[in-house]
Formats: structure tokens, C-alpha cells, sequence
């Protein structure tokens, strides 16, 4: 609780919600800030609400608890009646889940909890509906709202992935992840034919150690390997975990660097085992600056999942949509002799599967594991002369057109997915048709769906008829996809697996599961926080 937004955390010792107003435009600004959004207005102050708010969606979370919160629980967003722009994340009480519909009206009740009064929302009674929230940007329009490129020169063609390294890979490996982060370098170095002495540059993602996220960033590796690199990059700030990758890319481009060495490590299975030993401590404390994790919201699962159910009432998807997903990586996995999961997974199998928090079960989430990916960007003009062919970069696409904050952004899709895909095909001749191989990001089965629809493989809604049977996404299909097994079956590696999959079989690398005369890949990476894609293509 800060003295930015004590007003909202306190509002129920007299039982009534506020909200920031712009006392300009009227306008309701959720969280708290220090500008009006739609004005650009400065007098700014909180506003007493009716209480009232219509229930947007809602998830059934039966896997997470925290203090004085055992699951079950119901995590719902609620759209205030003033101001639908405004989404609440929360908790429903007072009614069991099947008696909830989407549009119900719903009002505030106050639970306290010390000094913080948390605003839950019950069903009004008897039962009222009103209008559901609309889009702020309806996710066909976003590619209007992508700016052209500056200039017919690409940064793109200036830079090429020359190697790609990758550690041991497993489930509570119980390895120093620096250790991880070596082995993947150093066979990527290996891979492009350079040695240490070679290499002018490091480029990473998160560039912190935080709950088994990273090693520890790019000191920690230069302090381990004294390479003395001119141009460095680290931070979550950035086009998603491959961020790392475009970073390199522009420091390649303006001649800040000729090599330069991207790095990705993850070491949360280790973590968490000795988090249960007692050997680790866990991170932050008692309070938190979120505005979902009071109401137990605790993953990006949750809020992925209220995106999920609204998916789900406006185009008739349904949890078999996302099931053809996860059997096609678990197939592809069984190719893989590198993944985690290989065993075969029937529909049943995923149906079955023990409830996370609806729509989403165990195989609609990724594997948390051990191991680090490595790849070198470097200037075209060496390209060609080292140990591999090189693959060209021919687009990226990072544009951020909808908000970032995650409960007020897009309905219906991952956010931060659409407006980057639009970028994308903006800064490229090649279209969706072109692709012959999709790495997209699967930390949950949504995640990936979200990406399909985004990058344009079929249509905004279109997804379960695209999906169904799981033919067009297969080895052998119209859209391979996540061929290495992605990170549902082959492992949590944040994304840079995808790009050294794609790598592999661009090369004609990738063993039995390799794409016949694969020439143009897309690689994605992140979504909720700013992410970014890839196209890439061989050098013909």
C-alpha cells in the first residue's frame, strides 16, 4: 500500500469502493496514476463508486492457495458499472461456480485484512446482467494502430544467428545454473566456430536470479569468463525473453558489436526442491504491489484463464481446441530425445488431466526445469565465412499497441500478442502462407493459440476449426508447429528454445523431426509483459 493508492485499499472502512477520476474528461483510471490516459489530464482524484460491476469472466483456481485463501477459489475480473474500462481483478463469493454467467451483475463486499479492506464482489440478488465490456481495441483493428517502417532499410539484414548452444536439459537437475549457462555458451560458440576471444558482446533475459529465473545475468557470466565484451544488455524491460536477441541484433547493426553471445537460463525445478528443503529462502514478503495476488491470482495462469473463458463464449472454442495443442507438441516431444515428456498423450489423457484453473488442466501448462539455451548474433558480413550457413533474420515485430497492465488490456487473447504480429508483417513481403515452421510461445496451451490467431494462420475466432483434429498443426501439416515439442513437452526454456528450434531446422538440424525444405521460420517469445516475434528465413 503506497500514498498513491491507500485510498483504494482502504476504502472499505466505510464500505465504500472508490476509484481514481479525471475530474477533466470524467474518465475512471485503474490502477492509480499520475496522468489521465485518455486526456492527458493532471487533476486526478479518487472518486466514490456505486459497488456495482457486471462479472467479465472468472476461473475456478484448484491448484494455488495462499495465506488465508485454500483453494478452491474463484479469481474473476469484474467491470465497474461507472466505467467498464475499468476491470477489477478479484474474488467472487457468496455462489458456486455454476450458478455464475458472464455478464451477471455483481456487487462489492469488503473482507479486512489488517490494514487493507479487499473489495470482493458477490452476485446481486436476485439475479440482473448488463452489458459485458468491449474491447478498447477489437483485436481484427490492431493493425491499424501499427506505425509503417521509418525507412526501406532494414536493421534486420545487417546481423545473422551464426551458432546455438544448449545445456543438459531436465526436472531437478541440482547444478549450479551458471554451470548450465556455460555449457550452452560454450557449445554455441563451438556451433558458429569462434572461440571466447571472438565474441564482443553479451545480451540476456532477465539478467537477474530471481526464484530459480536466471543465473544471475551478464556480470555473473563475465566474472566467470572475463570476455571484457564492449556492449552489454540485461533486463525484463525488453520484446520478451527473446528480447535478448533483437537487443543484439540493433548492437550488431550499429557497429557496437560484431558477436555477440544471447543467453537464457532457468533452474525453477532446482529451485523449488530446495525451497522444500529448507535451503533456499522464498522471495518478497508479506506485501506485495500487485493488484491481483491478493485475491490469490498468483500466476500468469490465472489471468490467462479469465482471457480463455471469454475466448471461449465469443468464438465457441473449447478445452478440445486447446487439447489438439498439447498432443501436437507431446508428439512432436517423442521425436525430440532432448524433451522432458515424451511419452504419448491421448485426448482422455488431457481431459482428465487434474484441474489447474479452468479451462486450464495440468497438460495446458508448461514444464518448469533446468537448463540454459545459448545463440550468437553476428554482423552479416562474417556470416557467410564461418562454420555454419547462417540464418537471415527477416523481420521482427515488438510494436506495444494495448496496455500492459493485465487486467485491463485485451479480452479475448494473450495480451501483448496482436499488436506485435501485426508490426511484424509490416516490416516484411513475405505473408503468413510463406512460413514453412512455427515456434510460438506455449508456456500455456492459450499462449499458443493466441499466436496462431495473432500472426494470421487463420482468422480472429477461427481457431477451433484451424485447430480441430490436429492435422494442419502436425510434422507433416499445412503449419508445423513447436516441432522440438515446445515448452509444454520439451521444457520451460522462456522462449530461446523456440528460437534454437527454429535455428535447427532452418539448418536441416533437427533429426526426425525435421520439416522437408524448411526455408522460412517464425519464433515468438513472451506475451503479457511486451514480447516479441521473429521471422527468419535460410540464406539462398
Amino acid at each position: 500500500m503506497t500514498a498513491e493508492n491507500e485510498f483504494f485499499w482502504t476504502a472499505g472502512s466505510d464500505g465504500r469502493l472508490r476509484i481514481q477520476e479525471c475530474r477533466g474528461c470524467t474518465a475512471l483510471i485503474h490502477p492509480p496514476q499520475p496522468v489521465c490516459r485518455y486526456c492527458g489530464g493532471h487533476d486526478l482524484a479518487a472518486r466514490q463508486v456505486s459497488g456495482l460491476a457486471v462479472l467479465s469472466a472468472f476461473t475456478v483456481n484448484a491448484r494455488f492457495s495462499i495465506p488465508g485463501l485454500p483453494a478452491p477459489y474463484i479469481v474473476a475480473q469484474v467491470a465497474i458499472q461507472e466505467d467498464p474500462r475499468v476491470r477489477l481483478t478479484t474474488n467472487i463469493v457468496d455462489a458456486e461456480p455454476d450458478d455464475l454467467q458472464l455478464g451477471q451483475l455483481v456487487e462489492v463486499v469488503f473482507e479486512r485484512n489488517d490494514d487493507v479492506y479487499l473489495p470482493l464482489f458477490r452476485p446481486v440478488a436476485p439475479a440482473q446482467f448488463g452489458e459485458l465490456p468491449a474491447d478498447e481495441i477489437a483485436p481484427a483493428d490492431f493493425a491499424t494502430h501499427i506505425r509503417p517502417p521509418l525507412t526501406t532499410a532494414k536493421f534486420e539484414d545487417r546481423s545473422a544467428i551464426t551458432g546455438i548452444g544448449a545445456s543438459r536439459l531436465g526436472r531437478r537437475l541440482m547444478v549450479n545454473p551458471l554451470a548450465l549457462t556455460i555449457e550452452a555458451c560454450e557449445a554455441a560458440v563451438a556451433d558458429a566456430g569462434l572461440t571466447f576471444a571472438d565474441i564482443d558482446g553479451l545480451s540476456t533475459y532477465p539478467g537477474l536470479d530471481i526464484a530459480g529465473m536466471g543465473e544471475g545475468g551478464v556480470t555473473v557470466l563475465e566474472g566467470a569468463l572475463g570476455l571484457r565484451p564492449t556492449w552489454i544488455n540485461g533486463g525484463m524491460d525488453t520484446f520478451g525473453p527473446g528480447g535478448s536477441v533483437i537487443a543484439a541484433m540493433m548492437a550488431v547493426a550499429t557497429g557496437l558489436a560484431r558477436h555477440v553471445l544471447c543467453f537464457r537460463t532457468l533452474w525453477e525445478s532446482t529451485f523449488q526442491e530446495l525451497l522444500k528443503q529448507g535451503k533456499m529462502a522464498p522471495p518478497g514478503g508479506l506485501r506485495t504491489t500487485s493488484w491481483q495476488m491478493p485475491f490469490g491470482a498468483t500466476s500468469a495462469a490465472h489471468t490467462l484463464a479469465l482471457n480463455a473463458q471469454r475466448h471461449f463464449a465469443r468464438y465457441g472454442t473449447t478445452r478440445e481446441t486447446l487439447g489438439w495443442i498439447a498432443l501436437n507438441q507431446r508428439a512432436n516431444a517423442a521425436r525430440n530425445p532432448t524433451a522432458i515428456y515424451r511419452d504419448p498423450m491421448s485426448m482422455d489423457d488431457y481431459l482428465s488431466a487434474r484441474p489447474i484453473t479452468t479451462p486450464f488442466g495440468l497438460y495446458d501448462c508448461d514444464v518448469p526445469c533446468d537448463g540454459a539455451v545459448a545463440v550468437i548474433v553476428s554482423a552479416v558480413e562474417t556470416a557467410r565465412d564461418m562454420a555454419k550457413p547462417p540464418v537471415l533474420f527477416e523481420a521482427v515485430g515488438t510494436q506495444i499497441v494495448e496496455r500492459t497492465d493485465w487486467d485491463q488490456t485485451t479480452l479475448t487473447h494473450e495480451p501483448q500478442v496482436l499488436g506485435q504480429s501485426a508490426h511484424l508483417w509490416t516490416r516484411t513481403s513475405l505473408r503468413p502462407s510463406d512460413v514453412d515452421v512455427a515456434e510460438l510461445y506455449d508456456g500455456f496451451t492459450f499462449n499458443c493459440l493466441s499466436w496462431i490467431e495473432a500472426l494470421g494462420f487463420c482468422g480472429i475466432g477461427e481457431a477451433k476449426d484451424f485447430l480441430d483434429g490436429g492435422t494442419n498443426i502436425a510434422l507433416h501439416g499445412i503449419l508445423p508447429l513447436n516441432t522440438h515439442g515446445g515448452q509444454l513437452s520439451h521444457g520451460r526454456t522462456h522462449g530461446m528454445g523456440l528460437i534454437h528450434e527454429a535455428v535447427s531446422q532452418l539448418r536441416g538440424e533437427a533429426g526426425d523431426r525435421q520439416v522437408r525444405d524448411a526455408k522460412v521460420a517464425v519464433a515468438s517469445s513472451g506475451g503479457l509483459t511486451p514480447s516479441g516475434v521473429l521471422l527468419m528465413r535460410v540464406d539462398e
